[in-house]
């Protein structure tokens, strides 16, 4: 007998029995109950999340006939009847499974699409169901569009894709859309030990948790997995078995790490590496590793109630809370996260991991481990408001320069600290005298930009709605509107109007003819025009630039008079407002 692998065996057959995916659960229920039948559905969401299985429990709650061949549409599928049985085993003739990656033409889809038009002829429904939709090429999507907006009343569209970026919005807009989330590892985790259960193989705790993790959310990957540990450690899961086979970092080796960081110990860290490089252990899975400790560190810094009493090891999470600040906890936090990027650029990956706990290493803030006492909420409500000083003692505003130059250095590494930049040099706060005086003192308005003079004049006036009537209604364009709103209007006499314009490019006898034409028209008469060469002090683009030139001018002084702008000015001797950042509504 062919043995079957577990992510099959364990495949749900009922709603009842998914696991990570209740809100899709929750809706297709309802819709069932309730009738309120869709005629396409699209799921989505990464490989082994559920896709196919949810598609194949919809077609059987929509074809079951119950246990004596009278039940009807329901979100609880028998799993007895013919059509509940055929469907598990691939084999009823009313749902259709097409693999869109190796079907992705017009001519499948076509010849998908032409048995459509027949009615189901065993079950109550004809169920479709395209695998991996996004292949499609565009003809294909496009030869389904028709069916897929108005099907039969007895056919349903199941689409599936792990990539929903891919398809075509008028795909999208025709179907309910559901997404699948990865499942966390907690979940992972329960579910494996009920299969185990299930199958009678012994397993450790640790095992199971280092396998959820490697599934990165997938039940199909987690099931896998489990399968190869089984084979690997002879039909029994232990925690060192399944760490050699996945080649995970032992969580001595982060722990051995961050008691050395709490240390000051460069000694510590580099015989660290050099045994993880002896072990050949991936740098990466170290990287990796390390941040899940950090994490579960400042979850307990921040929330003591919230550590996991089930987690073996929470004494030794809880113990490196309390050697290392809330504070430099979130520093090595992000600089192992930012570190995995970086090894791909690295000599090589383990000279890669010894810069990046160097850094966090030398970016230790100022006072050591004996100086600073780790934050608890009684210590942090507690704490006193640092005294006014310099940068270099204000712990109130830290900077990865200030920590780099104030923190000392080991022993083995130690370098001499760079001056301080000159604006560290200027004090945090303002006595309450000299903050009043300096808010009273009106800080330093720059000159706002020189605005375009308008000489402005009735003739200008009645030019300039003409111009603004005839660009609102898009009767020029181009350059016959750069033409007229460059122009000025120098004259009228009857039907013969004058302008004068400076730019040459504009004065083309095509341009003129056009805008000529444009003027009879909004004036419902015809007219003659007449355009001169020369300076211009009165047009509709230099009356719309002096009155933008205005309006700025009002949002840049509305800024600087603001009370607390003059504050921040004042107390910070080297801030100035960005030319160009102020913009009028």
């Amino acid at each position: 007998m062919s043995y079957l692998v577990l992510a099959r065996k364990y495949r749900p057959r009922g709603f009842d029995a998914m696991v990570g995916q209740e809100h899709v659960v929750q809706a297709l229920a309802n819709a069932l109950t309730q009738q309120r039948l869709h005629h396409a559905y699209l799921f989505t969401g990464t490989r082994g999340v559920g896709k196919t299985t949810v598609s194949r429990i919809l077609a059987k709650s929509l074809n079951c006939t119950g246990p004596d061949g009278s039940g009807g549409i329901t979100a609880s599928p028998c799993g007895v009847c013919d059509a509940c049985r055929d469907i598990d085993a691939g084999r009823f003739v009313d749902y259709v499974e097409l693999d869109a990656a190796s079907n992705r033409g017009v001519d499948e889809i076509s010849q998908l699409l032409d048995q459509a038009v027949y009615k189901p002829v065993l079950g109550r429904f004809k169920v479709y169901m395209i695998d991996e939709v996004h292949m499609l090429s565009t003809t294909a999507f496009n030869a389904m569009l028709k069916t897929l907006e108005e099907p039969p009343e007895y056919l349903k569209f199941v689409l599936a894709t792990t990539d929903p970026q891919k398809v075509p919005p008028t795909v999208l807009s025709r179907c309910l859309q559901f997404n699948l989330r990865p499942m966390a590892p907690q979940t992972v985790q329960e579910h494996l030990a009920r299969v185990l259960g299930e199958e009678g193989i012994a397993s450790e705790p640790g095992a199971l948790r280092l396998l959820a993790r490697a599934a990165r959310g997938s039940m199909r990957d987690a099931l896998s997995l489990t399968d190869q540990a089984i084979a690997f450690g002879g039909g029994a899961l232990a925690e060192a078995g399944v760490r050699q086979m996945l080649g995970a970092v032992d969580r001595s080796h982060a722990v051995r790490i961050l008691e050395a960081l709490a240390a000051g110990d460069g000694a510590g860290l580099v015989a660290a590496v050099d045994a993880l490089r002896g072990l050949g252990l991936s740098a990466a899975g170290t990287l990796e590793e390390l941040a899940t400790l950090l994490q579960q560190m400042a979850v307990l810094q921040a929330v003591p109630e919230a550590g996991d009493t089930d987690d073996p090891d929470a004494p030794t999470v809880a113990r490196l809370a309390g050697l290392l600040p809330a504070d430099e906890t979130q520093l090595v936090y992000s600089i192992a996260l930012h570190g995995r990027a970086e090894l791909a650029l690295a000599p090589d990956e383990y000279s890669g991991l010894m810069m990046v706990l160097l850094r966090a290493l030398a970016f230790r803030p100022a006072g050591g481990p004996a100086a600073r006492a780790p934050d608890t909420a009684a210590t942090a409500a507690a704490r006193p408001r640092p005294a006014p000083s310099t940068v270099a003692s204000a712990p109130s505003r830290p900077t990865l320069a200030a920590a780099a130059a104030a923190a000392p250095a080991p022993a083995a590494l130690r370098v001499e600290a760079p001056e301080p930049p000159p604006w560290l040099d200027a004090p945090d706060e303002l006595a309450p005298a000299d903050e009043a005086a300096a808010i009273a003192a009106p800080p330093a308005v720059p000159a706002p930009l020189a605005a375009p003079t308008v000489n402005a004049t009735p003739l200008g006036d009645r030019w300039n709605a003409l111009v603004r009537r005839m660009v609102e209604a898009n009767t020029i364009g181009a350059l016959v509107r750069e033409l007229a709103l460059q122009a000025q209007c120098i004259g009228v006499e009857q039907s013969v109007w004058t302008l004068r314009v400076e730019r040459e490019t504009l004065r083309s006898a095509a341009n003129v003819d056009k805008l000529q034409e444009a003027l009879g028209a909004a004036l419902g008469a015809p007219v003659r025009l007449v355009v001169e060469a020369g300076a211009v002090d009165d047009s509709p683009a230099r009356r719309e630039a002096a009155e933008r030139a205005r309006r700025q001018a009002e949002a840049e002084q509305i800024i600087h008079d603001d009370p607390l702008v003059r504050a921040l000015l004042a107390q910070y001797k080297t801030a100035r407002i960005v030319p160009g950042s102020v913009k009028p509504h």
